[in-house]
């Protein structure tokens, strides 16, 4: 699906799962080289930066969360970005919100005649740039969200279910910083591709983009940090809750395995039992349970074994 937008002397196409007669379409019209539009028609697992002659060629990778009933999964999205002077293409091969939002703020400026942001197409892909990273910033806000109804579930002797609710959170960290590790390589490349392809001015922009990257990773690296101090927090609540029921049926044990010995004494097939066939035998060995179970209660209270 192909998309097309212009404002005064720059032009917008945003592709959606292309196919090849759209692909071969942009490369009449934008003298797109074969090679790179080729590349538009698969995805590619690793970004880069290029400079051709008439555009820069750049691929990123997005991670985004998916809030579903089967768990909070992530999924890397990868957008294509054909630069030109006069002219932005953008393919993706899922659908993404911040597009949408770009191309409503695209179309508005269009009908008011506002051409002050749009200058050149790297004014628009700054734009979409800011947003997509904006994006990934409210992704990992949510994510610490969470981790605050963690901390919560924690503390509220939710252990057990916190375990299967960090491990899912943790998968989506790992992903992101998959998907982002190589953002920084390809943001230096690009500020100075940049400033050769368009002016020595745009550098400040292309600077403003690798910071809004930089407070990605940060907030990605302080959530992931976080995240594993609730785990070992997590861990050591469980693994003493375990601990002390241990320590209950240990107790336990002790205390009913003189209770069981004096059963076992008492129930032999002997010819001569003590106490047995005298008057209230049964009370007598009823007391001495009693108080043997006094004595073990007592010792492990001296011992402050509970």
């Amino acid at each position: 699906m192909i998309k097309k937008y212009t404002s005064k002397n720059v032009t917008w196409i945003d592709l959606e799962e292309p196919n090849r007669r759209e692909i071969k379409s942009l490369m009449d019209d934008y003298k797109i080289h074969p090679l790179v539009a080729n590349e538009l028609l698969i995805p590619t697992f690793r970004p880069s930066v290029e400079l051709h002659k008439n555009f820069i060629y750049l691929i990123l990778h997005f991670p985004i969360l998916r809030h579903n009933k089967d768990g909070r999964n992530s999924e890397n999205i990868e957008v294509d970005f054909i630069i030109g002077k006069d002219f932005l293409i953008t393919t993706r091969y899922n659908s993404f919100n911040p597009f949408q939002k770009v191309s409503k703020t695209f179309e508005v400026e269009a009908v008011l005649d506002n051409k002050k942001n749009w200058e050149h197409a790297g004014y628009l892909f700054c734009y979409i740039i800011q947003e997509l990273y904006e994006t990934l910033i409210n992704e990992l806000d949510y994510v610490e969200n969470l981790q605050e109804g963690m901390e919560k579930g924690i503390f509220g002797g939710n252990e057990k279910q916190m375990v299967r609710e960090i491990s899912k959170v943790n998968h989506s960290l790992l992903d992101f910083k998959q998907a982002t590790v190589y953002h920084q390589e390809i943001l230096d490349s690009l500020e100075e591709i940049g400033t050769k392809f368009f002016d020595k001015g745009f550098n400040y922009y292309l600077r403003d983009i690798n910071n809004k990257y930089r407070k990605v990773s940060h907030i990605l690296n302080t959530n992931i940090e976080n995240l594993k101090e609730l785990r070992g927090t997590n861990d050591s609540l469980l693994a003493t809750k375990q601990n002390e029921t241990m320590k209950i049926f240990t107790i336990l044990a002790f205390v009913t395995f003189p209770l069981s010995l004096i059963a076992s004494i008492f129930g032999m097939n002997a010819v001569f039992i003590p106490v047995i066939g005298i008057k209230y035998d049964f009370w007598y060995i009823m007391g001495g349970m009693v108080a043997a179970t006094g004595i073990m209660f007592v010792y492990f209270k001296y011992k402050k074994w509970f």
